[in-house]
């Protein structure tokens, strides 16, 4: 225990009153002057003693990671809520993108610790002149002296094949980034699980060589071999589900997919990883994604840096937080259907249905009578051909919403409805909100 209040003995009669860092982390003495209690000196020696007590010290923590992606804003939360509960610290943000960068700042800097994504060896080794006890939270490399905390790639590899597995396909693929360490290992987790059931796994992955280069530089790389992408995605034996290393470049799937007219999720079912609202909502359909607990990666990072500013030894294994739970939306959002009417009938709705097509239409397209179609789709889908025009109708107007401007009644005549009334109506019947009410949530939580 820290003694709170004493008196203290100096060495002269006049002494120079200040404050000191103790031997304790957080802690500094303050000493003011002060009379001491009658018998313990008189006369002179009076002035030889000053009251001491002792108060908080506020630890000051630098952090460096990108706050413009889920991840690293999520992050930034669960550090912020270890800080509330256990500092006060003083925290030095630098919101920077991912890269080899040290702030100007932080090169003269005299903190007590650092929480960063260290996307470099370069970036480590300035980090490391600092000498001050460092947690990593990108994980890229194992670096000596510098414990790392990051996301279960096991677990999201194992959570993938089980989520893709109840779409009953006979098909699997892998779409990632060469190497790129959390790509690697996503798809060698992937491709073990599925391997355990029976099933192999067809794989693409750019062939450029990154080197040391930053995740965002590696993923604008792999927009230049969207040609390749488009060819590989049509030579893939269909339906087929394709698991992508993370949301960019399941996105980057997506639209090789609407590229080349492959019916998404019919013929070939998409799951990132990540779950980025803004990335998720804006793809077409909708993006499923693994949702990565990196509110609590944070917590736990901002709880290691303040066990080592205290002088705990570095843990003898990093630590790797299991994922959330697959966020399920319309890229998956498929099973497999024998072949026949309901078959056909499926992939003509999800295609069709924003141009105001009717259940008469799917009949004709189907070649089935009414009470067979919807007999079929209710084993199958859980609902009818109805439902089924009006949940992707729906599905339309959230995309319209979030990604233009366009009024209600112009978003109604791209949604296939005839009266923009309706629209809203069945919008709010379904959302419990209105429509403008779910544009303004959707674009502060990307603006945010």
């Amino acid at each position: 225990m820290i003694p709170s209040t004493g008196w203290l003995r100096l060495g002269h009669a006049c002494p120079e009153i200040r404050s000191d860092k103790s031997g304790h982390p957080g802690y500094a003495y303050v000493a003011v002057p002060n009379m001491p209690p009658r018998g313990l000196c008189a006369g002179k020696n009076a002035l030889r003693y000053v009251r001491y007590f002792t108060v908080i010290r506020r630890l000051e923590v630098a952090l460096l990671g990108e706050s413009s992606r889920v991840y690293g804003r999520n992050a930034l939360q669960g550090i912020a809520a270890y800080a509330k509960a256990h500092g006060p610290w003083l925290i030095h943000h630098h919101g920077q993108i991912l890269g080899n960068t040290v702030p100007p700042w932080l090169r003269k800097w005299k903190g007590d610790g650092i929480i960063a994504r260290i996307e470099s060896r370069r970036l480590y080794g300035k980090l490391q002149r600092l000498d001050v006890p460092i947690v990593d939270v990108r994980c890229r490399y194992d670096f000596e002296g510098v414990p790392a905390i990051g996301g279960d790639n096991l677990a999201v590899g194992r959570m993938a094949t089980e989520h893709l597995l109840e779409r009953e396909f006979q098909h699997y693929a892998y779409c990632g980034f060469a190497g790129v360490n959390y790509s690697e290992m996503r798809r060698r987790h992937f491709s073990e699980c599925l391997a355990e059931r029976g099933f192999s796994l067809k794989t693409w992955e750019d062939s450029a060589a990154h080197g040391e280069a930053a995740t965002p530089t590696i993923e604008m790389q792999g927009l230049k071999h969207d040609a390749g992408m488009r060819s590989w995605v049509k030579s893939l034996p269909k339906p087929v589900g394709i698991f992508a290393s993370n949301d960019v470049r399941a996105q980057q799937v997506l639209n090789a997919c609407g590229f080349c007219g492959i019916a998404v999720p019919d013929e070939v079912a998409v799951l990132g990883v990540d779950n980025d609202e803004v990335i998720c909502d804006l793809c077409c359909p909708p993006l499923s994604s693994i949702e990565l607990n990196t509110r609590k990666i944070g917590y736990e990072a901002a709880a290691l840096l303040d066990r080592l500013m205290h002088g705990a030894t570095r843990p003898d294994a990093n630590l790797y937080i299991p994922p959330i739970g697959v966020v399920a939306r319309d890229s998956t959002d498929a099973v497999a259907i024998p072949n026949g009417a309901t078959a056909s009938a499926v992939p003509f709705i999800r295609q069709c249905a924003v141009r105001g097509i009717t259940v008469a239409d799917v009949l004709e397209h189907a070649g089935c009578s009414r009470s067979t179609l919807e007999r079929r789709f209710v084993k199958y889908l859980g609902r009818t051909p109805g439902e089924e025009i009006l949940r992707v109708q729906l599905q339309r107007v959230k995309h319209l919403l979030v990604s233009t401007d366009y009024p209600l009644a112009r978003i109604a005549q791209l949604a296939g409805f005839n009266y923009v009334g309706h629209m809203c109506n069945l919008f709010k019947r379904k959302m419990n909100q209105t429509a403008g009410q779910y544009r303004r949530e959707m674009k502060a939580k990307a603006g945010s």
